[in-house]
């Protein structure tokens, strides 16, 4: 097993989860199976009780781990299946070492951070290395590894110290140090500086850890006299040190990596030359460009909680790309903060709340993404009364699919108090309750979490049709509540179709309003299984409603490797899917 530690230096956010990401998919582009491993050092077990404003999204794994959004970048770059313990962190293996104490393991011996929990983090990273994540069997060839915070931080100490050992125990060969740092450019003289990236490696060296490679954020490419003077001081090779200049978007990091020959450098000092063959990234080549040129815009207004930090909506974000580069459109998001589009907002600043109805009617699409807590509920339900009533594309997720089912309840059936008990536990009309195998103690991993089957009911829905015509589809969850199915009954006779439910057929999944060009809802997130490369059906189905080519898609079953739209003389827009060879026009049928 080959390992690859990518570190980071002087400040935190200078893109280590994109540069670890990126390395993972040069070494697979060169034939390499590769695996992941986050070590956040915090002592929360896992994320999934720190707020998205503390450390963005949450993302969940198949199998219910909730975890760092890095993660999410790790599945979307590298198209692999992780599982909790790709994501290692202080308080699961404090956690770990203290079970073993109480159990008597460790023989009567005062338990200490040297050498107890150092070789906890050993094993557990041993263990999850060899653990394949592609669907083959055996081993991986490369883990790539990253360490979260920024190198001179307390609590990643344990971390770092455990490292180092473990370098002297795998030796070398097998290991290779990827640091990222900064080199900042003063506005002054224009020069870039060199210093903070020196006082990084000094303090990773006297850490027991020498870097093999220098990856160095800066708004441009280094100068040659800069690289030079960063080899002498850090003692690197001037071809092992890289720029990880600014660039249009993420997807450009892999190729400026493969530009510079970065995996050439990771490969020689791992002595896997010999194995690996040329990269191959033709497709994230063709794809980046295609990505870049885009010019046709589609709008999408999203109605969160969270809009001050985008990263708390990183999944939701990417799947919207992933979608919109599949129908050739160019994205715009367009944050709506959902308490601004309420009525006391419209009292005490009148001027934010009509630039929040101003968005929200000017997109192509709605999306109302999950969330929890009650603020911002009111605003949510008015967004998702306006795309119903006046039919635009809509898309409401876990959270945003209840609350379409309350306003539903509210509007067209009339049930004025109607609500989730989430917000009104004593409401006459509960929509929405709490799932009976729910926790209401610990609010840690108690919550209906990873993969689930959702079977179609309606074989002809738009949803199934997006899916492929599946008869059933497995995707991610994470709610504690749920539709209330004393209630289903009313509400479908109403025009609301449950076109998707659990295996019990009593957990409603999937809902769409008929006579509406595209109104959907989920309980499940399907933002956390959208690939570049493979974009997340119900959100093709929401930008290529928002496009003006749904219909299109639709007749391709959402299998599609190329969507476009084309403007045609009176303004309107027609759709054209290529598939396999043939094109599928709206309404036209099928043409050779």
């Amino acid at each position: 097993m080959k390992y690859v530690l990518v570190t980071g230096g002087v400040v935190s956010g200078l893109g280590k989860g994109v540069t670890a990401s990126s390395i993972g998919l040069l070494l697979q582009a060169c034939g390499l199976r590769v695996t992941s491993i986050k070590i956040d050092p915090y002592l929360n077990t896992d994320a999934g009780t720190m707020s998205p404003f503390e450390h963005g999204e949450v993302f969940v794994l198949d199998d219910g781990g909730e975890v760092d959004l890095d993660l999410g970048n790790y599945e979307r770059f590298l198209d692999s299946t992780l599982t909790r313990d790709n994501n290692l962190t202080t308080g699961k293996i404090y956690q770990s070492v203290i079970d073993k104490e109480r159990k008597g393991d460790y023989l009567g011996r005062t338990v200490q951070v040297v050498p107890h929990i150092t070789d906890a983090i050993q094993e557990w990273i041993e263990r999850v290395a060899n653990v394949p994540v592609d669907g083959k069997e055996g081993p991986p060839d490369v883990c790539v590894i990253e360490l979260g915070g920024t190198i001179g931080d307390i609590e990643s100490m344990p971390f770092i110290e455990a490292l180092g050992q473990f370098f002297y125990k795998v030796g070398p060969g097998n290991f290779c140090l990827v640091h990222v740092s900064l080199v900042p450019v003063l506005s002054v003289v224009g020069e870039q500086k060199t210093k903070p990236t020196q006082h990084s490696v000094r303090g990773l060296r006297s850490l027991g850890l020498t870097p093999n490679i220098l990856a160095c954020r800066s708004t441009k490419a280094l100068e040659d006299n800069v690289k030079t003077k960063l080899s002498q001081f850090c003692h690197v090779p001037e071809e092992n040190i890289v720029t990880l200049y600014d660039v249009p978007n993420i997807w450009h990091v892999p190729l400026l990596l493969r530009d510079q020959k970065a995996h050439e450098a990771i490969l020689k000092e791992l002595n896997l030359l010999g194995k690996a063959v040329e990269a191959d990234v033709t497709e994230w080549t063709a794809r980046t460009k295609i990505y870049d040129t885009l010019q046709d815009l589609v709008r999408i207004a999203m109605v969160g909680k969270y809009t001050g930090l985008t990263d708390s909506y990183l999944s939701v974000l990417k799947a919207l790309l992933h979608a919109s580069v599949a129908c050739h459109k160019k994205l715009v998001v367009d944050w709506v903060a959902a308490s601004d589009l309420e009525e006391i907002t419209a009292q005490e600043t009148p001027d934010v709340h009509k630039a929040a109805w101003d968005l929200l009617k000017g997109a192509d699409g709605i999306l109302v993404p999950g969330g929890f807590g009650d603020r911002g509920v009111q605003g949510k339900m008015l967004a998702t009364k306006y795309a119903r009533e006046n039919q635009v594309p809509f898309l409401g997720i876990c959270l945003g699919m209840q609350l379409a089912v309350v306003e539903f309840a509210r509007s067209i059936l009339g049930f004025e108090d109607a609500n989730s008990t989430e917000f009104e536990p004593e409401t006459p009309s509960p929509c929405v309750i709490f799932m009976p195998e729910g926790s209401t103690t610990h609010m840690g991993g108690t919550m209906r979490l990873g993969s689930r089957r959702t079977y179609f009911q309606v074989p002809d829905c738009k949803s199934a049709k997006l899916y492929g015509n599946a008869k059933f589809v497995v995707e991610r969850h994470r709610h504690r509540y749920e539709v209330n199915p004393d209630m289903i009954q009313e509400i479908e006779n109403a025009g609301l179709s449950f076109v998707g439910k659990d295996e019990t057929g009593r957990r409603m999944e999937i809902v769409e309003l008929q006579n509406h060009p595209y109104f959907v809802g989920v309980q499940f997130h399907p933002e956390f299984k959208s690939r570049p490369g493979k974009p997340s059906a119900l959100f093709l189905g929401l930008i290529a409603a928002a496009s003006g080519c749904l219909e299109a898609v639709l007749q391709a079953s959402g299998k599609v490797s190329k969507v476009s739209t084309t403007r045609v003389a009176n303004g309107t827009t027609t759709g054209k899917v290529y598939q396999n060879g043939n094109v599928y026009s709206n309404g036209n049928g099928l043409h050779h």
